[in-house]
């Protein structure tokens, strides 16, 4: 266990930061006079463990290996989701473990999905924590997705690294001096976020929290009917600005500061999610306009196409009752997801990206066979590694995917409801379709099996799969 030291030394500060973090709702319960003992006592209780794995591993060796960076990465989102369900058990509103575990990791992965009924009626310190959990998920996979995945060489992410001399050996000082500008910009735009709800009419707190939710890309609101509550054009119009700012690649954002101001209009990654938008925004206006029992209505299309593709999970209306073609473009855009290296999870465009061009080849071989038709990502040729790992990642996308709906089904949900739960929790959207987890339903009613079952899609999908599935074969463990 020697060997694994500066992973538990790392995720003593990890739970040490949550600790923290949990006194933050304490502010809200003293300002809304609601206090009790929720926060203060999951607070020490995760202090209290993160500082022995702290101090009882302080003589590490400052290096992580591939095999620990892969513990690590699972172990760390893993351990949070469950000290920060804590707060949900130890409050007033009567959570179950599991229940609590569902909110919790829904949190952490910014999936949204949730388990309460009625969030009016909900104490202030809950409905911030939720908010507090997506805005540290958000900014924690956008650090692992871009210093430690692309070193990990999950799904294709290694054409993100950093820099091409960057072993695993290097990965934690790396990783200090790349997070602090990620923090630094994320936070900046939470900011924004923030200031634009409140002058456009919400209240401080709602402004605060769904400023979190909305960067994240997580969808958590306070209200029942979502971002609708509000029914307020302008509020919808900058929640799709700042959600498609969260869904773009955060290492555009750096290389903006560092000089390439063309980066946001250059970036082909960028210019092809944008191109998604405009495309899926014109079929489903096209296929409204067509619908007599639909009234078409452009802001309802614009928001939740882009809520659903970027995984937010946002609704301002019932689009499960726009037709059965509606449903099945929603559960497209609920896999293709956003950017890489972004708050969003699915697929990732640059992954789509690759497999058309590889499937294009290889149509052109068929009339050409003698052609030499070469796979290139933004000019560069793509290694044929590269293919065969973005190949694999989509494809074991799909088996996890057909394996949580004949799960779920196995429990007794409805073919729609399992089969848009198993999407909702792999790529970490939040609502699903039917009567049950709709745009304006949720998931409490749902047994509890099935609950352990989404939670499992949830880690797996924010994770990008081979993170967590890599640590069951046992030929991985060996030296």
């Amino acid at each position: 266990m020697s060997n694994y030291k500066t992973v538990f030394f790392t995720l003593g500060i990890l739970q040490i930061i949550l600790g923290i973090f949990m006194l933050i709702p304490v502010f809200a319960q003293f300002f809304y006079d609601e206090i009790d003992s929720s926060f203060f006592g999951a607070s020490i209780v995760t202090i209290i463990f993160g500082t022995l794995f702290f101090l009882s591993n302080l003589d590490h060796d400052k290096k992580l290996s591939l095999q620990q960076a892969f513990l690590l990465t699972a172990l760390s989102w893993l351990s949070i989701a469950i000290f920060s369900s804590l707060p949900f058990v130890f409050s007033n509103t009567e959570f179950s473990f599991t229940n609590a575990f569902f909110e919790s990791m829904s949190g952490i992965t910014t999936t949204g999905s949730t388990i309460i009924s009625d969030l009016e009626s909900m104490p202030k310190g809950i409905l911030l924590w939720r908010a507090i959990l997506q805005w540290l998920g958000g900014i924690g996979i956008i650090v692992m997705a871009i210093t430690l995945m692309p070193i990990m060489n999950i799904g294709g992410m290694q054409l993100f690294k950093v820099s091409n001399n960057d072993s695993s050996e290097k990965i934690l000082p790396k990783s200090k001096q790349i997070a602090l500008r990620l923090i630094y910009i994320y936070s900046i735009l939470t900011f924004l976020c923030a200031v634009s709800y409140k002058v456009l009419g919400m209240n401080i707190f709602d402004s605060l929290t769904h400023s979190m939710t909305t960067i994240a890309t997580g969808g958590f609101s306070n209200y029942n009917d979502s971002i609708g509550f509000f029914n307020s054009f302008s509020i919808e119009i900058s929640a799709m600005i700042f959600i498609i700012l969260g869904s773009l690649p955060f290492i555009a954002y750096i290389k903006f500061l560092n000089g390439n101001k063309k980066i946001f209009i250059s970036d082909i990654q960028i210019k092809t999610f944008l191109k998604i938008i405009f495309i899926s925004i014109l079929i489903l206006s096209i296929y409204l306009s067509f619908d007599n029992s639909n009234q078409l209505n452009l802001r309802y299309i614009f928001f939740n196409v882009i809520s659903i593709l970027t995984g937010t999970g946002y609704v301002n209306a019932q689009f499960d009752s726009w037709g059965g073609f509606s449903l099945i473009l929603f559960l497209g855009l609920m896999f293709i997801g956003g950017c890489a290296g972004s708050t969003t999870c699915g697929i990732k465009i640059f992954r789509i990206q690759i497999l058309y061009t590889f499937i294009s080849n290889q149509l052109k071989k068929i009339i050409y066979p003698k052609g030499i038709f070469i796979v290139k990502y933004d000019q560069n040729p793509v290694d044929n590694k590269f293919i065969s790992s973005i190949i694999s990642f989509i494809y074991m996308y799909l088996i996890v995917f057909f394996i949580i709906s004949a799960l779920l089904s196995l429990t007794g949900l409805d073919f729609v409801t399992s089969i848009s739960g198993a999407a909702t929790s792999i790529s970490n959207v939040g609502p699903g379709l039917g009567s049950i987890i709709g745009p304006n339903g949720n998931f409490s009613s749902l047994p509890d099996v099935s609950k352990w079952i989404l939670t499992l899609g949830m880690i797996l999908g924010r994770l990008e799969l081979f993170a967590i599935l890599v640590l069951f074969l046992p030929s991985f463990w060996r030296n």
